[in-house]
This record gives structure tokens, C-alpha cells and sequence, in this order.
């Protein structure tokens, strides 16, 4: 524990030195194998990844991110067995109304997006309960992705834009600017760095539009053991890239 603080301090010292992204998106996979890998039931590998949420945006604070996102349950998810699906619901419902209190203490505003409808009503008062109670936060933006696809997100977003439009819709006229006015969380801004936890060489369908241009960076590190040192790790490794967007 000891020679594990001192190299996270150290490396926390580098990344400071360094301009920060400004939004970090992390996809965070792997619970379920760390819970097989040990024998246990699959929740508990779930349960063990909302620590390492919980100990992720108290390092993101620590060094002043502004922008945190987790893709915590995709519209793909559906389809696990009835019982993790049961209990992941439960999980979140629990992690809301527990972590609200520590939230607005520690500047956090929680805001949700996807299909939030579609969700179990608990879930959904439980989230809008802690939506309201930290909206006031200004140290760092959190976001949770429940019930969310990239793919639902951009149908979401055309669906409302030809109610608002109608047949008077012009697509010649369409800007990328104006369009991201239909996504879910229209001011969030692209995130400067993307994580994926447990190995995977995929998108799994986030953020399709926003990851145009996002630095990736992947971990063979399943979700529930990434640490703060991994998150450092990340970051030092995004500050040694140079962005280009399609220029030379």
C-alpha cells in the first residue's frame, strides 16, 4: 500500500506539470471476469467496480479534470442474464442515493444520459434525485452512460430533429454545430481521452459521435482493479501525443 501511494504521488506530480484533457471517457469493462476469475458471483465483481468508480472521480477531482464519463450500462446490456441485469439496476440505485451526499460535498454534478426512460422507475428518481441535488457542483462534471448506445443517441438525435424541423427540413443546411444540438448532452464537449479497461480493441458502441477525434488508450487492467495510478498513467500518456485533426 505504502510503495503503491508513493508512485501514484509521483506520478501525479508529472501529470500536474502537464496541460490536463478536458474530458476523460472511460469504458469500464471487465467485472464479470474478475468475479469468474475469483469464483465469485458476477454482481460482486459489479459491486467492486462501483469502488473503483467511486475511488476514479475522487482522483479526478484531486488533479482538476472537468469532464468524467462512465459507460455504465449500454442498451446492448439488456441481454445478460435477468438476475446481473436485476442486480446491476439495484447497484445503481443504491450508488446513487449513497454517494449524493459525498457528491455535493465534493463539488461533483451528476448528470445521466441515454434512455433514461426505459430504465426501472427507481432508478430513474434515484437518479434525478441526485441530478438535482448536485447541479449546483462546479469542480467536476460527472456523467453516467445508462442505457446507452452511440447508435440509439444519433437515431435519438435525427428523430428530434425532424419533429422540430419537419418537411421544411433542408439536410444541405444541416452543420455538424447544429446538430450535436439533438444529442443527448448537447454541451458536453468531445473527450480528449478515451479508456478502455480488460483488453478490448472495440468501441462497444459509445460515444460514436464524440470519439471522432479522442485519443484511446487501453488497459489489459480489468475495471474492477484500474486504479488512480492507472488513470495518471493514462492521462502522462495522452500529454506525450501530439492532436493533430486531420491537419499535418
Amino acid at each position: 500500500m505504502f510503495w503503491e501511494k508513493l508512485r501514484t504521488d509521483r506520478l501525479r506530480k508529472k501529470v500536474l506539470t502537464r496541460p490536463l484533457p478536458q474530458h476523460v471517457a472511460i469504458i469500464t469493462d471487465g467485472n464479470g471476469r474478475w468475479a469468474q476469475k475469483r469464483g465469485l458471483p458476477r454482481i460482486v465483481g459489479h459491486r467492486q467496480g462501483i469502488k473503483a468508480v467511486r475511488d476514479i472521480v475522487e482522483e479526478a477531482g484531486r488533479i482538476g479534470l472537468k469532464y468524467l464519463t462512465f459507460y455504465s450500462f449500454s442498451t446492448e446490456n439488456w441481454k445478460r442474464p435477468r438476475e446481473e441485469v436485476q442486480g446491476l439496476m439495484s447497484l445503481f440505485e443504491e450508488m446513487a442515493i449513497k454517494e449524493a451526499e459525498s457528491l455535493v460535498k465534493n463539488g461533483v454534478r451528476l448528470r445521466v444520459m441515454g434512455r433514461i426512460e426505459e430504465l426501472p422507475q427507481g432508478v430513474q428518481d434515484a437518479m434525478r434525485y441526485v441530478e438535482d441535488k448536485t447541479k449546483e457542483g462546479k469542480t467536476l462534471n460527472l456523467t453516467l452512460a445508462l442505457n446507452y448506445g452511440g447508435r440509439a443517441e444519433i437515431l435519438d438525435a435525427v428523430s428530434k430533429l425532424f419533429l422540430e424541423k419537419g418537411p421544411k427540413f433542408d439536410n444541405g443546411q444541416l452543420t455538424e454545430e447544429e446538430f450535436r444540438n439533438y444529442l443527448y448532452q448537447p454541451d458536453l464537449p468531445d473527450p480528449d481521452l478515451l479508456i478502455r479497461t480488460s483488453g478490448e480493441l472495440r468501441l462497444s458502441n459509445f460515444l460514436l459521435w464524440q470519439v471522432a477525434y479522442s485519443e484511446i488508450w487501453v488497459t489489459k487492467v480489468l475495471w474492477p482493479d484500474f486504479k488512480p495510478y492507472h488513470l495518471l498513467l493514462a492521462i502522462r500518456d495522452y500529454q506525450k501525443r501530439q492532436r493533430k485533426f486531420g491537419r499535418v
